[in-house]
């Protein structure tokens, strides 16, 4: 099965969810979520199996739990990302 690596840029607590660029060479997620007791990382989660179409299960946090920089794994998907990567913020 593949897999794809995204390395992220998570700002919590915005206005709400949204793929907003990229950020130091990292695609930038804004979300509405708090960064407390875990509610930024299932929110991130929640946001990418939708945006993507795999199910919760195939999203995981390979690092950066705890951290604004994340590195998330996506099994099984081999589409193409449905956003654009521009250089942003």
């Amino acid at each position: 099965m593949s897999a794809l690596v995204l390395d992220l840029h998570i700002q919590p607590g915005a206005r709400r969810t949204e793929v907003a660029g990229m950020h130091g060479g990292r695609l930038k997620i804004r979300l509405a979520a708090p960064p407390v007791e875990g509610k930024a990382n299932e929110a991130l989660i929640a946001f990418l199996s939708e945006q993507l179409h795999v199910p919760r299960r195939n999203v995981t946090i390979a690092s950066g739990a705890g951290s604004r920089q994340k590195r998330v794994v996506v099994e099984g998907y081999t589409g193409e990302l449905p956003w654009k990567a521009t250089k942003n913020g």
